[in-house]
């Protein structure tokens, strides 16, 4: 790869975080801005994440402008990305909005854990397992966002679709 094709390659990967900053805050300024619980708004998260990625993308700017991004390990493997990983994953994501209304979120991140799951496998060469390993990744996502849930809704007060009106599921 020649210098300057990486160069162009490493800016644009600082616009990108750039302008991933900056729609970011231009979503932030939307959410309404009183305060919650100890001074906070639902705002602040956002505005707190996409100054961060403000910051990176800045920092980032700065690397290229001043010859490259410096420190980075040469890309071992394929050069192409693994597309079958990608989709899994991508799907899982996919699948996650489309139901979580309708399942609730525990139910529909675990769903969504054991896809992306599934893609890591293949995109690190390994076997997808079969049925035992669905079983295993689908109790694994339900070992994760059942806490998650539970602390949002129940300590956060902050609501996220559930499968029953109790608010514990």
């Amino acid at each position: 790869m020649t210098q300057a094709l990486k160069a162009r390659q490493e800016a644009a990967v600082a616009i990108g975080v750039l302008l991933l900053a900056l729609g970011l805050g231009a979503g932030a300024w939307i959410i309404p801005s009183e305060a919650g619980y100890a001074g906070i708004g639902p705002d602040f998260l956002p505005w707190l994440v996409s100054g961060s990625l403000l910051l990176c993308g800045v920092g980032m700017l700065w690397e290229v402008r001043t010859g490259g991004f410096r420190n980075q390990d040469e890309a071992e493997g394929d050069e192409q990305p693994y597309w079958p990983g990608f989709i899994w994953m991508s799907a899982g994501l996919l699948v996650n909005a489309a139901v979580i209304t309708l399942i609730g979120f525990i139910f529909s991140c675990a769903i969504c854990f054991a896809m992306a799951s599934r893609g890591a496998r293949l995109a690190q060469g390994q076997s997808p397992g079969g049925v035992r390993s669905w079983v295993i990744d689908v109790v694994v996502g339900l070992a994760i966002a059942a806490p998650v849930y539970w602390l949002f809704t129940q300590f956060l007060a902050i609501g996220l679709p559930g499968l029953t009106q109790s608010g514990w599921l």
